[in-house]
């Protein structure tokens, strides 16, 4: 597989801490999934570039919806930062939350075969 360009390595490292904030974890927890001691970007990145090697973009994107899954499914596990908790407090209505994290406009939950074909056609082309 090609390597990713730095101008790739910036917009991912950039999505990564939003995805993070939006779900309320932190470098910690994620570094915790990919199986890594450290929890610096550098770190993560390298583990990132490591999972890109073997299978592209398209690994790399499995790999993050795997880890958003297990998040989802057992949202208490290994969680470093409590944002998620809060935000359920405030917002007891999450099932109508689930849009907003979908610039896909489709219901991760439901749809994963959906995305999941998009992912493949998007890396296809």
């Amino acid at each position: 597989m090609s390597k990713l360009t730095s101008k790739e390595e910036k917009d991912l490292t950039n999505f990564i801490k939003d995805w993070l904030k939006v779900h309320g974890y932190a470098q910690k927890d994620l570094a915790t999934k990919l199986n890594i001691t450290s929890s610096r970007t550098s770190e993560i990145m390298k583990k990132i570039k490591d999972i890109h090697r073997k299978g592209g973009i398209f690994k790399v994107a499995k790999k993050l919806i795997d880890i958003e899954q297990s998040w989802v499914n057992n949202p208490n596990a290994n969680i470093s930062n409590k944002n998620i908790e809060l935000n359920k407090t405030k917002n007891n209505d999450s099932e109508n939350d689930l849009g907003t994290y979908s610039q896909l406009d489709i219901n991760y939950k439901v749809d994963i075969d959906v995305l999941m074909e998009r992912m493949d056609k998007d890396f296809k082309e």
